[in-house]
């Protein structure tokens, strides 16, 4: 199987906009989040000693059908020299993957948390008349309910979060670069160097004016629409906060990668 690499961190980060990117290079595929991680998460399960005839199943066993899961999902109709899958829970699975990936990379987009919760907010806000899955659909809440629910442990960005730390500061962490959303989106060319740079690839001459991305139906079907809309041109976005000024404190001095006595493993942070 070829190469196969990793797109994960924080929501609202840049990850569809770096796969955007990515899949320019015609040696590349790479997309939004895909099913696999949750699929892994499955064979792990049904591999598990809650399965009495596990006694038959040895961890060399495991390990290819894991392998053999992502030959079988990227298929002869992937044919890029370089796989990149997507998932936010793949920060939380680097054991699993160096079982499977020996020589994989992730790399975890990462953006201040205030941002993202604003970014969570204005996809809301847009659609007003499109209740929300990531909010079970419901109804009447207001912006600190909203807040509070993505931030909590396994909200959309608590889990992403804790996620991002499990291996920032575990010690898988040498497969793991941050790619800042900042950096990317003001200096789009210097960031996709280091990307290519980490992965051991040669570089590739993006273009960022004109860049293409479709997810619309499966946005129409979240009840978000636009939710992964990528600009034609990468620029990086001037706007004032929509949260009030309380929730946007809360979580402005969350970017723990920013403290480099924190920086225990030596993760490139760009």
């Amino acid at each position: 199987m070829q190469p196969v690499h990793f797109i994960s961190g924080l929501p609202r980060s840049g990850s569809t906009l770096l796969a955007a990117l990515l899949r320019q290079n015609p040696r590349f595929h790479a997309h939004m989040s895909s099913p696999l991680a949750g699929m892994v998460d499955a064979m792990l399960g049904e591999m598990s000693d809650r399965n009495e005839l596990a006694a038959f199943i040895t961890d060399e066993q495991r390990q290819r059908v894991l392998h053999a899961l992502f030959a079988s999902y990227y298929g002869a109709e992937f044919a890029a020299g370089v796989i990149f899958d997507t998932s936010r829970k793949w920060c939380s699975r680097l054991s699993v993957l160096s079982e499977v990936f020996p020589d994989f990379k992730i790399i975890a987009c990462v953006r201040h948390v205030s941002w993202i919760v604003d970014s969570l907010e204005r996809a809301v806000q847009r659609n007003a008349l499109r209740p929300s899955f990531m909010f079970n659909f419901q109804t009447g809440s207001t912006v600190y309910n909203r807040a509070e629910g993505v931030a909590f442990g396994e909200g959309i960005v608590g889990y992403s979060y804790n996620a991002l730390k499990d291996a920032f500061y575990g010690r898988h962490a040498h497969h793991l670069m941050l790619l800042q959303y900042e950096t990317l989106v003001r200096d789009p060319a210097m960031a996709m160097a280091a990307v290519y740079d980490f992965i051991g690839e040669s570089p590739f001459p993006h273009d960022f004016d004109n860049v293409h991305f479709d997810a619309g139906e499966f946005d129409e079907r979240t009840g978000m629409p636009g939710l992964h809309a990528v600009g034609r041109k990468v620029v990086a976005p001037e706007r004032t906060t929509v949260l009030p000024p309380d929730i946007f404190r809360r979580f402005e001095n969350d970017a723990f990668w920013l403290n480099a006595r924190a920086n225990i493993h030596g993760v490139t942070v760009v």
